[in-house]
């Protein structure tokens, strides 16, 4: 075999590796979004929806975490309950509960969610202080009625818990 043919043969295996690439890494178009998702995307951009649906969610997640955590309390008097009675003390610790988690958990999911989107636009920038913002306005609301001293816990407890789940889940970079 010649100098001159093995030189063909490379350049010949070099063309067809680079064809392969090639066919390997075809750029795929960019595909714009339909006017149903960027209507969407819209109504999700929205405070007031984006509140309200956070909201909702956690009122679900406090019924069903009271729900869960009154069916755990047993009563004082259990021995001397009758079957029925323990039934009915139970569905009312279980409502009472259930209720009063649902409450709460609303309140803190619409704040929470409200303040996070009011501040991002605001400052026109998604990253890990508006999450401590937001949490330091759902803490200074939810423990208001405890006075200023329980407020201010209250922002700086549930800002940090806000940003340690932030960088936790690692949202921002």
């Amino acid at each position: 075999m010649t100098e001159d043919s093995s030189n063909t043969s490379a350049a010949a295996a070099a063309a067809s590796a680079n064809a392969n690439e090639t066919e390997k890494t075809a750029i795929e178009p960019i595909k714009l979004p339909t006017i149903e998702e960027v209507r969407g995307q819209d109504i999700w951009n929205n405070c007031a929806v984006r509140s309200v649906a956070s909201g909702v969610m956690g009122g679900g997640l406090g019924l069903a975490m009271g729900l869960f955590l009154g069916a755990l309390e047993n009563p004082i008097h259990q021995d001397t309950m009758t079957g029925r009675q323990l039934f009915v003390y139970t569905a009312k610790t279980m409502g009472g509960k259930s209720w009063a988690s649902c409450k709460a958990f609303a309140v803190m999911g619409l704040v929470f969610s409200a303040a996070e989107c009011v501040v991002e636009k605001a400052r026109a920038k998604h990253d890990i202080t508006n999450t401590a913002i937001a949490g330091c306005v759902t803490g200074g609301t939810m423990s208001a009625k405890t006075g200023p001293k329980g407020a201010c816990f209250g922002c700086a407890g549930f800002a940090a818990f806000s940003v340690a789940i932030e960088k936790f889940l690692e949202r921002h970079e």
